[in-house]
């Protein structure tokens, strides 16, 4: 019944296996991929008929986690699985990249590839299966995928590059000192197509080391896929690639020097004008038939794209008049609203961050309830696009994989550069509103966010600068590395690489590709030319922060302090009653952890002292010896009971009051009367031992006795 083909390989750590035959026989290719207990289902669907009306190929990609894979229920009131989470939607993305420039050009057939986890084993992340199940099941699809891709995890411990490190080693990847790099880069046989990063502070050969070493680990995992194809491969769908050449000679002819023109101008709007009514132009001088004809918008492009790609190899100039390595001019501004945190505007020729900071406390950190268990973060970032940023009147929706797409990568740029919780301990939440776009705004975000964190007064260890990188490649192998591109270089162009660091080294790095790959030679080019360009923003940066800055007064102080864990019960009370009392008395917000750590939060540096007094006359134990100022609680026949230490009372036994026989306590003392005992120590069951007869009662201070 079943026709099943099974290749395994080890690799890396693990066995990875692929098998196709058993499941989900509808589709046009179904692998799943298994890496150690980790499993993946990819399934591929691409309709036969091309989607009429489309100028873009319609490939959608779908990774999703299902809570069995890892043995759980989800939450909530439903009890399933609802919208995708961040991680899923960057997994998507993730996915999406390599594969997309893949396909050969023209095909504009509606594809779909659905990545779900089935099983999780708690050590091996998903995604890179995902990754390879996709490419598996595109392989064997038949779809005029030219593949197949492959893909690795690389970390990096001690100057050794490590393949597929488990999910405990990089799952927060901020407080394990000894790894510094999270890295998955995927390619073809030959050439490199996407990479995603996170790291510490890398140089420039670190980096470039750790993707020719996954380019490298990721050979053997092609070969398997094409083994799998040799077996159970589909075939070839009879795809050609439409013909517009005749109708491209047409266009070319009728409106290259208005086209040419266009592009001429240096302002965003005025080109984006310029180009539309060259095309109304050259639409205008078309006959009926070519103007409607399906492929007319693809003339369009290729002709913009020659115009661009052209005048930059041939001449070395942009369209904005710039040369290959000049960064658009550069206005850092801080501390621009006076209610928040901290708050900056950065702008970079026509792309421009509005980026604010809030400082919050431990009840404001975001829970990540993930396959592999809950976590907490005390850092996010939130990216916001809206559509007047580029000109337009668009339709307002939640953050869609654009925007959570480019908050992750500003966040990798940033967490690396964070203080120790421990030693700064608020929650983060910087929040990117990007209010002008052309080209880059995710890397405006980076420096813009640095520079209001700093604002904010958080001791970031260094200040963090990123910048995009594009390429033109030529038939002929001719090349030209871009710094700083804008919207138009990036549609247009071969490659969107954008790397973010410190003066020190890169903190994340990020390249997408629109052909079948770059070589070494050109990635190493594109690092050297950003390292320039991210020293000279750093220092742009540097003019708008003069100074150290100060906590906004609107911002929490937090203070912590640390108490025995036997007394961790006596801080909150039964029921929670004595920490809500500190809590309602003081004003300041009061939070404890399992080992005793106490975090106390307020604007008012008021509140702070007294919620931590309360909890030092809970928690502190008197010392023996020592003379304390009480008050007399009550008088009894035998002694006094003083209020000396807290709300801890001691007795003064009659024959401790004074030096000369005293009948009755009452002949001395009244209730409420301020006293100075010592603590003599402490009786067998606990209970204290104070004296007064051994201090003067006048200056506090101790009375000898003669021998």
């Amino acid at each position: 019944m079943f026709n099943e083909v099974k290749k395994s390989i080890e690799w890396g750590h693990d066995t990875l296996t692929l098998e196709t035959g058993k499941i989900a026989r509808q589709a046009d290719a179904a692998v799943i991929a298994t890496y150690g207990e980790t499993s993946v289902l990819a399934a591929v669907v691409f309709e036969k008929k091309p989607k009429a009306g489309f100028d873009f190929f319609p490939l959608t990609v779908h990774y999703q986690e299902k809570y069995y894979a890892a043995g759980k229920i989800p939450g909530g009131f439903f009890k399933r699985e609802a919208r995708p989470t961040e991680k899923e939607t960057l997994t998507s993305r993730l996915i999406d990249r390599p594969i997309r420039p893949l396909f050969m050009p023209g095909f504009k057939h509606e594809t779909q590839v659905i990545c779900t986890v089935l099983s999780h084993d708690l050590e091996n992340d998903p995604d890179v299966v995902a990754m390879i199940a996709a490419s598996a099941a595109l392989t064997l699809s038949g779809a005029p995928f030219r593949g197949p891709i492959g893909c690795a995890r690389v970390g990096f411990t001690d100057g050794s590059y490590i393949l597929n490190p488990s999910v405990d080693d990089m799952d927060q990847l901020r407080n394990n000192p000894e790894q510094r790099l999270d890295l998955i880069v995927a390619g073809t046989k030959d050439a490199v197509m996407m990479v995603e990063s996170e790291a510490y502070e890398l140089s420039e050969a670190e980096m470039l080391g750790a993707v020719e070493f996954g380019h490298a680990q990721m050979q053997p995992v092609i070969d398997m896929i094409v083994d799998l194809a040799e077996d159970a491969a589909k075939e070839p769908f009879n795809f050609v690639a439409p013909d517009y050449s005749e109708l491209y000679a047409k266009v070319e002819k009728a409106g290259e020097k208005a086209m040419r023109a266009a592009f001429g101008n240096t302002d965003k709007q005025e080109r984006t004008k310029a180009i539309k009514a060259a095309r109304e132009e050259i639409k205008a001088s078309l006959s009926e038939d070519d103007q409607e004809d399906s492929n007319l918008d693809s003339c369009f492009k290729k002709l913009e794209s020659n115009v661009v790609r052209g005048d930059v190899i041939k001449t070395g100039k942009r369209i904005d008049g710039r040369d290959l390595t000049t960064v658009r001019p550069i206005i850092s501004e801080v501390g621009l609203l006076p209610r928040t945190h901290g708050s900056a505007l950065f702008t970079r020729g026509e792309t421009q961050g509005l980026v604010v900071t809030t400082l919050g406390t431990g009840d404001d950190e975001q829970i990540i309830d993930a396959l592999h268990g809950e976590s907490r973060s005390n850092f996010y970032l939130h990216y916001n696009f809206p559509p007047y940023s580029v000109g337009e009147a668009g339709r307002m929706f939640g953050p869609g994989r654009r925007e959570i797409g480019h908050g992750k990568l500003a966040w990798r740029a940033l967490q690396a550069v964070l203080p120790a919780a421990t030693d700064f301990p608020y929650t983060v939440r910087v929040v990117s509103e990007i209010t002008e776009s052309n080209g880059s705004s995710s890397m405006a975000s980076v420096c813009g966010g640095s520079l209001s964190m700093m604002d904010a007064g958080v001791p970031l260890k260094n200040a963090v600068a990123g910048i995009a990188m594009g390429l033109i490649l030529d038939d002929d192998g001719k090349y030209a590395v871009l710094t700083d591109i804008l919207g138009d270089e990036d549609h247009l162009g071969d490659m969107d690489f954008k790397v973010a660091g410190t003066e020190n080294g890169i903190t994340t790095m990020q390249m997408d590709i629109k052909v079948a790959g770059i070589t070494a030679e050109i990635m190493k080019a594109a690092l050297a030319q950003a390292k320039d360009a991210r020293l000279h923003i750093l220092g742009e940066m540097a003019n708008a922060l003069t100074g150290a800055s100060d906590f906004s007064i609107h911002a929490p102080r937090i203070e912590t302090m640390k108490v025995p864990a036997d007394k961790i019960r006596e801080v909150i009370g039964s029921g929670g009653k004595v920490i809500r009392e500190i809590v309602a008395e003081s004003g300041a917000k009061v939070d404890i952890n399992d080992e005793g750590v106490i975090k106390i939060a307020s604007p008012n540096g008021e509140s702070i002292e007294k919620a931590m007094a309360m909890i030092n006359e809970i928690v502190a134990v008197p010392e023996a010896g020592k003379i304390y100022t009480g008050k007399v609680v009550k008088l009894m026949d035998f002694g006094a009971f003083v209020n000396f230490f807290g709300k801890r009372d001691g007795l003064v036994h009659v024959s401790q009051l004074a030096t000369e026989r005293v009948n009755h306590p009452k002949d001395m003392l009244t209730e409420g009367q301020e006293v100075k005992v010592k603590l003599m120590g402490f009786d067998d069951r606990g209970k204290v031992r104070l004296s007064m007869k051994v201090v003067n009662q006048e200056t506090g201070e101790e009375i000898k006795s003669e021998e």
